[in-house]
């Protein structure tokens, strides 16, 4: 079985910050790429952050890149989103999501909101 569990959206004011995590079981977590992914309303759903296996290599979405940090701990099974100087624009709901082989799952959890609005 493979769980990917969301948490810590929230609702925060412009210029605040935010720490999502993702807590993964049911596979061998270290073999996996992992991604956050974000969907606003009306809008697709975008890649926001990619980390390698072993968190040597990181990309991220050029609206993103100086404000956001992807993480992750092999040991813990799991990985992270810290969220600086956040913009009305990041308001979404934000998943997780693993890549084995260069091939992202199409199998998506529940995500966790970001609003961020003053």
């Amino acid at each position: 079985q493979v769980q990917v569990v969301e948490s810590g959206g929230g609702l925060v004011q412009p210029g605040g910050s935010l720490r999502l995590s993702c807590a993964v079981s049911g596979l061998v977590f270290n073999m996996y790429d992992m991604g956050w992914y974000r969907q606003a309303p009306g809008k697709q759903r975008e890649l926001v952050a990619f980390i390698s296996t072993t968190g040597h290599r990181t990309n991220y979405l050029d609206s993103v890149k100086g404000r956001f940090t992807i993480s992750r701990d092999n040991a813990k099974k799991m990985v992270y989103l810290q969220m600086n100087s956040l913009k009305p624009d990041d308001t979404a709901i934000y998943y997780c999501q693993k890549r084995y082989g260069n091939k992202w799952s199409d199998n998506w959890g529940q995500g966790t909101q970001v609003t961020v609005s003053s």
